[in-house]
């Protein structure tokens, strides 16, 4: 196995959202609920955008040629943070790829990279529910403990 992490360029764009769909659709699979819209064109236009603009930063998991997973980290401000920090808000590794490190691997990669940002902390967010125990179990492995609170979220 010969895993490469790379930081995403635009012309991943179409890998990126194409991963993406993949996510979400187990999310919703697991929770028995259709908790998001996707369309595959308009989050390939975003990720192309953000990937551009420098405000989006997307890690890539390749075995061989094969794109095995990707992690993305955004700058976010708090005065509680202490200042700029970043967040996770899309982890992913292929199912067939799965218990081979690489999502250990992507983690360490973005800490690297929330450093050389100068960041304070990463957060993340797992819902509370028994589906993702075992997301909650893999992020504690990797150093993050819980901080309190939930994700909300308003639709506009």
């Amino acid at each position: 196995m010969s895993i490469r992490i790379t930081q995403a360029q635009p012309s991943d764009a179409p890998l990126i959202a194409g991963l993406v769909g993949d996510l979400l659709r187990e999310i919703m699979a697991a929770i028995e609920t259709r908790a998001f819209e996707f369309s595959l064109t308009d989050t390939e236009i975003r990720a192309r955008g953000w990937v551009t603009d420098g405000s989006y930063t997307v890690l890539l998991a390749h075995e061989d040629e094969t794109a095995a997973g990707f992690l993305a980290l955004s700058e976010c401000r708090a005065l509680y943070a202490e200042g700029e920090f970043g967040i996770i808000p899309e982890l992913y590794v292929r199912p067939a790829f799965r218990s081979r490190k690489l999502g250990t691997m992507l983690v360490a990669e973005a800490k690297q990279v929330a450093r050389s940002k100068g960041w304070t902390r990463l957060e993340v967010t797992t819902p509370p529910l028994p589906q993702f125990d075992r997301t909650l179990a893999f992020y504690e492995r990797q150093g993050f403990s819980i901080s309190g609170g939930r994700k909300m979220k308003l639709s506009l």
